[in-house]
């Protein structure tokens, strides 16, 4: 059964501070940490002069421009190389669209192949990229803050390396000619840039210093690339994060981008309605396929395209590209089901492989089983080098990093959080690694232990959810890491009907007799038998969900999101 906490009530001081808001945005934002009206006005009204800081104040950035600039000057090549996921992959049409909007052509994109070539840059990537372009200046973009030998090695060959990164950087940093990362050297006031957001610096910063025929606030149009990384690779959404996804969102429903525009409408998504959970359950998964399954350039090319063929020619593939990856992983979960069906005593600790199995596709499948049997599931396959690489899933209760803590020998490589995680098993390792994690479990006994709490925001009824209440709740996003949805208890709510539905009818939905707004409650796959407390028709229950609108199929319907069914 879930837990919950309710929030603390809003102190008198601070609700005398804050009397000009309604006191359920008092504790929202209070919740959150906010108490102080100034900061409450910024948090509910960012502004984008004022509330992001200055480019220059990142690490090397005014080496980083004056080389750019020189190079742009002197006609040289600029060759880019991004990551291949929803960070990267914007971040490098930000690159794309800066130096077409400056004329200058001589830049190339190199994006690796996720299977091939791994994650960062390598020193086969920059030979070929020298062997093909011959650039004096190699730019990276969401990655590089710890390729130590590739940097050296373009280095020996005479190019500058830039690398603009937002990742942890190690112990001892590339020998580059520059290194713009918000984590390196405490200038930055905000060290929670996503990649995407790093490079936008850049992008001012030279926009600034340059003397260009591009008019001012132009770069504006890029935020769009900013919103969906920032958003997607779920940084925190605070400080200046909070200002580019508010800002990024704003621009994604006027973005001209043909192939934008036609993905959106296939989804039967409202441009102008855009939010957060589209970014997220939509446009992210989509670049990310194209990585999954085959060339991430694909999704490169959909965000660059101009010409609306070519953008629906590029839209449609990487739908198929997505059903595929749907496919890949029915068919891995169904190869899942058969094998635990032929486990005479389900283990603790589910771990299963296959070399046929892509390592990028192996954690939609963990999550899957993880869910399912209620327990921690590792997952294996084998990627285009030969290596055992995995993805791992909680189920709820139990610590993956601290079972693999705990069996590091096991592992080559690995890292994440308590309920999600990644590895390489080393190969000695491979066939033993079940009854490894499962000794582990059963050593560690309550240690493993994570108690899934959910923090309530507010105890509400129905007919709390009024128009001004989602006004404001509106105004509190967008939400994501560090700034969540809020979270709303409500108690002894009768339900009218229980139905369930979908294709195989894996969804539920409650209906409700309300003067609020919020006449229906849905929990997308998830069957009433799967709550903590099953609900029933006329019996009444307490109910965790968010209130969120719905604009699909251009019907606009505030409902409830439920998260459990407690009582």
């Amino acid at each position: 059964m879930s837990q919950y906490t309710i929030a603390e009530a809003v102190p008198a001081a601070t609700a005398a501070a804050l009397a000009e808001y309604p006191a359920y945005v008092q504790q929202l934002l209070y919740n959150r940490g906010l108490t102080d009206p100034a900061t409450c006005a910024q948090f509910l009204a960012p502004a984008y002069d004022e509330h992001l800081h200055d480019p220059f104040l990142l690490p090397d950035m005014e080496r980083t421009v004056e080389r750019v600039l020189s190079a742009i000057a002197a006609g040289e090549h600029i060759a880019i190389f991004a990551d291949y996921d929803s960070d990267g992959i914007p971040g490098a049409v930000i690159a794309h669209d800066l130096f077409t909007a400056l004329k200058h052509a001589a830049f190339s994109i190199h994006i690796p192949h996720r299977h091939y070539e791994g994650f960062g840059l390598s020193e086969s990537a920059v030979v070929s990229i020298i062997a093909e372009h011959q650039p004096a200046v190699l730019l990276t973009i969401d990655c590089g803050v710890s390729d130590i030998a590739a940097v050296a090695s373009a280095t020996a060959a005479g190019v500058d390396v830039i690398i603009t990164d937002h990742h942890e950087p190690k112990e001892t940093l590339p020998d580059a000619y520059a290194i713009v990362n918000p984590k390196i050297g405490g200038s930055y006031p905000f060290p929670g840039l996503c990649g995407a957001a790093v490079f936008f610096k850049v992008a001012q910063a030279v926009l600034t210093r340059g003397e260009f025929a591009v008019p001012a606030g132009y770069e504006k149009w890029w935020l769009d690339m900013v919103g969906i990384a920032t958003i997607a690779d779920m940084v925190p959404l605070t400080d200046e994060n909070r200002v580019l996804a508010y800002y990024g969102l704003t621009v994604l429903r006027k973005s001209r981008r043909p192939g934008l525009q036609q993905l959106l409408r296939k989804q039967r998504v409202e441009q102008r309605h855009l939010s957060e959970d589209d970014i997220g359950f939509i446009i992210g998964p989509r670049i990310n396929a194209a990585s999954r399954m085959d060339a991430p350039e694909d999704a490169f090319h959909l965000l660059t395209a101009t010409d609306e063929t070519v953008a629906g020619q590029y839209v449609t593939h990487l739908e198929d590209l997505n059903q595929q990856r749907k496919t890949a992983v029915a068919q891995m979960t169904k190869e899942l089901h058969k094998r635990v069906a032929v486990t005479t005593d389900l283990p603790p600790v589910l771990v299963f492989g296959n070399p046929e199995w892509r390592p990028s596709l192996v954690g939609l499948a963990a999550n899957k089983l993880a869910e399912e049997y209620q327990r921690p599931a590792f997952l294996w396959g084998r990627d285009g080098n030969a290596l055992h690489k995995g993805s791992c899933r909680s189920g709820g209760g139990v610590s993956v990093v601290q079972l693999m803590a705990a069996t590091a020998e096991a592992f080559s490589a690995y890292g994440g959080h308590h309920f999600s995680g990644g590895f390489t098993v080393a190969d000695e390792h491979l066939h033993t690694l079940p009854q490894t994690l499962v000794r582990a479990y059963e050593t560690l006994g309550e240690e493993a232990l994570v108690a899934t709490k959910h923090q309530v925001d507010l105890t509400l009824t129905l007919a709390d959810i009024t128009p001004d209440f989602i006004a404001w709740q509106r105004k509190c996003g967008p939400f994501g890491c560090d700034n969540p949805k809020p979270l709303y208890l409500f108690r002894q709510v009768v339900p009218e009907r229980v139905e369930q539905f979908g294709k195989q009818q894996e969804h539920t939905k409650l209906r409700f007799t309300t003067n609020g707004l919020a006449r229906e409650a849905i929990a997308f796959f998830t069957t009433p038998e799967r709550f903590s407390v099953v609900p029933q028709a006329g019996v009444p229950a307490d109910i965790l969900a968010h209130v969120e609108e719905s604009y699909f199929m251009n019907r606009h319907q505030v409902r409830l999101r439920v998260v459990d069914i407690v009582k």
